[in-house]
């Protein structure tokens, strides 16, 4: 896989963002994909997740209600919308695939299950 993120940039408190995820090669529809972040000086930190064909979402409590994770199929994208930003949400994303074999319906919540990463999106929030 060779994921690709887009999207990032700089936003102002409470305003929104939508990073997109893609891949030349798989079809992201098939496998798990999962958000991550990254600010200096923290871990690597679970953002959303997605299972195959979209059966199952995972938000963290920090971004529930705020953002939502969604499959694009016809242009093989997977999409994290982010509204009512914060300061605090600024950071390096990175989107992540689960290769096989993965299980129907489940998304993993942690980073060392996906072996596919993109190379990561900054945003900044900031005023």
């Amino acid at each position: 896989a060779q994921l690709v993120e887009s999207g990032g940039g700089l936003v102002q408190p409470g305003g929104s963002l939508i990073l997109s995820c893609t891949d030349s090669g798989f079809t992201l529809e098939n496998y798990p994909i999962g958000w991550f972040r990254q600010a200096p000086g923290n871990e690597r930190e679970t953002v959303s997740c997605i299972s195959s064909y979209a059966g199952s979402t995972y938000y963290a409590d920090s971004v529930k209600g705020r953002f939502t994770i969604s499959r694009d199929r016809a242009n093989n994208t997977v999409y994290l919308q982010m509204n009512r930003l914060k300061p605090e949400d600024t950071a390096v994303y990175y989107c992540a695939l689960q290769g096989p074999p993965i299980r129907l319906g489940v998304c993993p919540k942690t980073g060392s299950e996906y072996g596919y990463w993109g190379q990561g999106t900054q945003v900044t929030v900031a005023s």
